[in-house]
């Protein structure tokens, strides 16, 4: 038996409509163009017809990279929120109840594929804390039971950074931030 990765890309978007339009992406929504879609071909072959794979509409939008970072397998709303409360002094339940805490803005392929909404209040806490502080908080987020005593403080702290960064990016462009994830 092996063990099924999930990956969870995070990312800048202005909208929740352009955020939920890379749910269709190969890749997701670091990468440059849309996934496939069949679309059936107009010569059939001995009367069956045949599926051809081709690019969804290519127009601007399909074709923008979004700023994005990996998230190293950290869950946007369990491990964040954890965090949030770390961070902030919020409590986990108020962080939960925050109407764009993990909101499912697009779904695929029954859950294998999803985009969900970050509060507001972790992004800017993130754009706000200092690099030495996301170091310092990354150590008791580590010992949290959601990451199981597997978690390297260290790394931990690269992401905060990368997410960090992004989220003072996001702020300074007027977008909000988004979790890809794929299963």
């Amino acid at each position: 038996m092996h063990a099924v990765g999930v990956m969870f890309d995070y990312f800048a978007a202005a909208t929740d409509d352009e955020a939920a339009a890379v749910i269709d992406r190969l890749g997701g929504p670091g990468a440059s163009a849309p996934a496939p879609r069949p679309q059936k071909t107009r010569r059939p072959l001995f009367n069956r017809k045949s599926a051809a794979m081709e690019p969804v509409a290519d127009d601007a939008a399909a074709r923008v990279e979004y700023d994005t970072i990996s998230g190293k397998g950290i869950d946007p709303v369990v491990q964040l929120g954890t965090l949030e409360e770390l961070l902030t002094g919020r409590s986990f339940d108020d962080v939960l109840a925050d109407p764009r805490t993990g909101h499912d803005i697009a779904i695929r392929d029954e859950g294998q594929l999803v985009v969900v909404t970050l509060n507001d209040s972790i992004s800017s806490t993130l754009a706000n804390t200092d690099d030495a502080t996301l170091e310092r908080a990354s150590v008791p987020w580590s010992e949290t039971e959601e990451f199981w005593n597997a978690a390297d403080p260290s790394d931990l702290a690269e992401f905060l950074k990368e997410l960090a960064g992004l989220s003072r990016r996001a702020g300074t462009a007027g977008n909000r931030l988004y979790c890809w994830i794929c299963v």
